[in-house]
């Protein structure tokens, strides 16, 4: 085929605790990784003349990006070229600490390998991955998984999360390098892969246990992130948090009305996302 159109899915995560610094500059960190049904849309065109379009300002303000990252790495890795028009539809806020960057170039290095029948497995695009951002891999296959090291050692779980989450997040851009640069390692009261007991929700154990690192450095330099945290819980929520280290807040709802009366309140100034598990989510 010479056109594809797919979708690029967001991701929230379920706690992030950043364990030690490495000796190659990075930090060995363990999550557990939730994929949402928000999702950013990619139109793929073999084309005579590479080119790249966005809705997004802040896309366009890039010199460069995670999916040209990812053609030219693939072309590295393969030795051949690829002429494309890609379009891409950005509705996952960039800077939000839910994967879209991620996303898009582990999106773009599958859609790339069967649009030109390159063949190349699952392992040999991991590896790709991970030179453009820990949590590439993941958006490889993504399934709720706990993840150690960079992020790039992934083990499913086999569970579903049957509640509605809602995700808030103010338009606030916040780079990751920033973030790790601000943070102190430390290692976790308990193994996140502990907290889940087959896929059954606790949610007075998620309070308890299930932290986000960043949530110090963040709310520090952002106080208004930390004011929608306090909201969710006024708001009904029976769990909410950063995800990533970005700033969007997520909540846990233990019912779907809960969980549409708190989008109102917080749509009148956020962008909003409702990712109900039974339907597609609503963007607001």
């Amino acid at each position: 085929m010479d056109k594809f159109i797919v979708e690029s899915p967001a991701k929230i995560n379920l706690g992030l605790n950043v364990v030690r610094k490495r000796e190659d500059g990075y930090h060995d960190l363990e999550t557990i990784f939730i994929p949402l049904s928000l999702s950013d849309k990619i139109t793929f065109n073999k084309s005579n003349k590479s080119s790249f379009r966005t809705d997004s300002e802040l896309l366009n303000q890039l010199k460069d990006n995670l999916i040209l990252k990812a053609i030219r790495l693939l072309q590295d890795f393969t030795d051949r070229k690829f002429v494309l028009d890609i379009l891409v539809e950005k509705v996952i806020p960039i800077g939000g600490g839910l994967g879209g960057g991620s996303s898009n170039a582990a999106t773009t290095l599958k859609t790339v390998n069967k649009m030109f029948d390159l063949g190349l497995s699952y392992l040999e695009l991991s590896k790709i991955a991970i030179e453009l951002g820990s949590d590439v891999p993941y958006f490889l296959d993504p399934v709720p998984s706990y993840a150690k090291s960079r992020g790039e050692i992934l083990h499913p779980l086999g569970i579903e999360i049957l509640y509605p989450i809602l995700v808030v997040n103010p338009r606030i851009k916040i780079d990751t390098g920033w973030a790790f640069k601000k943070i102190r390692p430390a290692h976790p009261i308990m193994n996140l892969r502990d907290i889940l007991n087959k896929g059954i929700i606790d949610f007075h154990r998620l309070k308890s246990y299930v932290k986000n690192d960043f949530e110090a450095v963040v709310f520090n330099e952002f106080p208004l992130i930390e004011q929608i945290k306090e909201q969710f819980y006024q708001q009904g929520a029976e769990f909410a948090l950063l995800s990533g280290t970005g700033s969007t807040v997520y909540g846990i709802f233990s019912n779907l009305q809960k969980a549409n009366l708190a989008e109102k309140h917080f749509k009148q100034n956020y962008f909003t996302y409702l990712n109900n598990p039974f339907t597609k989510g609503s963007i607001s």
